[in-house]
């Protein structure tokens, strides 16, 4: 696979990348229209379109070689991987994503589905804005407050800052906030990846926040081999 994709090291029987800027996907990747939202996508044959996913945010398959991803450009990818039952999933998990629980009811589908076991499986949570860039309002804050997060985490104040793009204010980490969805819904922590990439200041990840909300996609694919 090219330089241009940063590549997860999962285990065997799988691969995992993230695009870089200006990468050419090796394969094929089944994508959805994705909404913000928490719904969850069983990809049961090869060749799925946006059009059939609308509505989407995560999507798990048991199918080998067809490759599934999650769509961002700031928001967090998380991926999965059930070495036991062979089962793989790709989830999008903006701030809205992550407050509605995205990744554990991923998993939650990925049990009912394949059986699979929490303490099996293997993440990577990708690329994403950093909490240094990550700046929000206090409605935001009041959200993750609301679902449960813990705020000690997940959160700082930074004050009235200096001036400077997202100095001051309201912060969200929300990598940390992901991989504690993770660990609540019963993951080892040793089988959690963290790649802690903030795609605001790593120029070589398309950011919505610091091009515009019409710029490309980092696609975050996974797929079982």
């Amino acid at each position: 696979m090219s330089d241009d994709l940063l590549k997860y090291d999962l285990g065997p029987g799988v691969e995992a990348f993230s695009t870089r800027r200006d990468a050419v996907l090796p394969y094929p990747v089944i994508q959805g229209h994705q909404v913000h939202d928490c719904k969850v996508a069983l990809i049961d044959r090869p060749g799925m379109t946006r059009e059939d996913l609308e509505g989407y945010d995560a999507f798990i398959t048991a199918l080998p070689g067809v490759a599934i991803g999650a769509r961002t450009a700031d928001c967090i990818p998380v991926l999965l991987y059930d070495p036991v039952r062979r089962v793989v999933a790709a989830v999008h998990a903006g701030w809205k994503g992550t407050v509605l629980h995205i990744s554990q009811k991923t998993i939650a589908v990925m049990a009912e589905r394949f059986g699979c076991k929490a303490e099996d499986l293997r993440a990577v949570i990708g690329p994403g804005i950093g909490p240094e860039s990550f700046q929000v309002g206090e409605e935001v804050v009041a959200h993750f407050k609301e679902a449960g997060f813990p705020m000690d985490r997940i959160w700082a104040f930074r004050g009235e800052g200096d001036g400077s793009p997202m100095s001051g204010g309201h912060h969200i980490d929300l990598s940390q906030a992901n991989r504690w969805l993770l660990q609540e819904a019963g993951i080892p922590t040793s089988n959690i990846q963290v790649i802690g990439i903030d795609t605001y200041t790593d120029t070589s990840f398309f950011s919505a926040r610091r091009e515009g909300l019409q710029c490309g996609r980092i696609i975050n694919a996974i797929r079982l081999v």
